[in-house]
């Protein structure tokens, strides 16, 4: 169970950017999202020591394709801070044709409370024929320790009959120093459904014996439920 204390930090720091973003609303799109998880997963590996927690992101979108946000969720890496994981994020999406997007991205994860933690992520998503999915990212400073990292991530998403879909992801982190951490692969699969701005959907995550040897049992196969309301 998570203290409520953490939760109302948690909900905060999601909710933080919204007035700001809502006096820019005339000017460009607001979109957010909000809800919960019964665990959160970050390539394989739960953050909330196998416990559900709350989340949220708020993005503001330019016309030309700019965009700006912040996401929040609370995690648990044992005992003491961090509390919460809050990123904070700006991008640049734009088509190549008709069939392809790309979409670059910085994230900057941040952990209130433990900044030694901290560090960027250039993101690169590259969407093909709307559904399939193609993920490059790179960090010099994984999890805040000097070392670089590399993700490559290939998945899809597909509509299926009376607003259900269907989603597949299979990745692999790979890290230039075994102390570090060791190459790993990560994957999922599952299904959702929509209720109007509502969405529930529930995965089936795991990774192989190198994601379970670095993590242990927070890398183990899991079913993971999240119900999130999005505008």
């Amino acid at each position: 169970m998570i203290p409520c204390k953490r939760l109302a930090a948690v909900a905060c720091a999601a909710l933080l950017s919204i007035p700001f973003a809502a006096c820019a609303e005339d000017a460009a799109p607001l979109s957010w999202e909000v809800g919960a998880v019964s665990d959160y997963l970050f390539r394989g590996a739960s953050q909330t020591d196998e416990k559900p927690t709350v989340q949220g992101t708020v993005t503001w979108t330019t016309a030309s394709g700019l965009y700006v946000g912040s996401f929040a969720s609370g995690v648990d890496f044992g005992e003491g801070s961090p509390d919460v994981e809050v990123d904070y994020f700006v991008g640049y999406g734009f088509d190549v044709n008709e069939a392809v997007n790309v979409d670059l991205m910085l994230n900057r994860y941040t952990y209130p409370g433990a900044s030694e933690m901290a560090y960027n992520e250039l993101v690169t998503t590259t969407t093909i024929a709307e559904h399939w999915k193609v993920n490059v990212s790179y960090t010099n400073d994984v999890w805040g320790s000097s070392t670089t990292g590399w993700y490559y991530g290939v998945g899809g998403e597909w509509a299926l009959p009376n607003d259900f879909s269907f989603n597949a992801n299979v990745g692999r982190s790979v890290f230039n120093d075994s102390d570090v951490a060791q190459d790993y692969t990560d994957w999922s699969v599952g299904v959702g459904r929509s209720f109007g701005i509502a969405n529930v959907s529930l995965g089936y995550y795991g990774t192989d014996g190198k994601g379970r040897d670095n993590f242990g049992k927070l890398a183990d196969n899991r079913v993971v439920l999240a119900v999130k309301i999005a505008r």
